[in-house]
């Protein structure tokens, strides 16, 4: 026999509340930031972010890959020719100082440079996993490497200064400037929310 519509409501009804009591208490644990504004700033920031450092990663292995290729060939033709085609002036000091070290180049050098580069990518692709998934670990990674990379990248600013090396910086600054607010606001979350804990959750003898 059919049971009545509103028999089979009820378990329904049940179920959902159960849910949303079991939902209640995930949120209740977890560490939000301060609204929806800044999530979404953390959360779009992040996988910006990450976008960023796997196209890092994947420039690196196309240039291995490209190098490890001509491995057999006149790596110092190669360079003159890359430089004519880029349009550098042959009367500049860093004309001479790219043939000069593509002329350096061996094959077992190619292979020691072809394996840091795929330790390099490796390295960005996990670090740009991480802050896709927003894990704490490569929000501290990529904000202590990035602050790494800032003297180096203002000494070779102050040696002689180009738009690119002015634009690397600039991309640097804002990334670290931006996951050290992020750490920031999370332990701030964090004291607040140990704060709110007593009052939400009372102590019971």
């Amino acid at each position: 026999m059919a049971l009545p519509p509103h028999h089979k409501q009820v378990p329904l009804l049940s179920r959902f509340a159960t849910v949303c009591q079991l939902q209640a208490k995930a949120d209740l644990h977890r560490v939000p930031m301060d609204d929806r504004k800044n999530f979404l700033v953390r959360h779009f920031g992040l996988r910006g972010i990450a976008i960023f450092e796997a196209a890092k990663g994947a420039l690196a292995l196309l240039l291995g890959f490209a190098l490890l290729s001509m491995r057999n060939r006149d790596m110092e033709r190669i360079a003159r020719e890359a430089l004519s085609f880029l349009h550098i002036n042959p009367d500049r000091r860093f004309y001479h100082e790219v043939l000069q070290a593509a002329g350096r180049v061996t094959p077992h050098g190619i292979w020691l440079f072809v394996f840091g580069v795929i330790v390099y990518a490796a390295i960005r692709f996990a670090e740009a996993i991480g802050l896709w998934l927003e894990r704490e670990w490569a929000e501290w990674f990529a904000l202590i490497s990035g602050s790494i990379y800032l003297p180096w990248e203002i000494y070779e600013l102050a040696r002689r200064q180009t738009w690119v090396r002015w634009a690397v910086l600039g991309i640097n600054v804002i990334i670290v400037l931006y996951l050290l607010w992020l750490r920031i606001e999370m332990h701030k979350s964090r004291q607040r929310a140990r704060a709110d804990q007593p009052a939400d959750h009372p102590v019971t003898s």
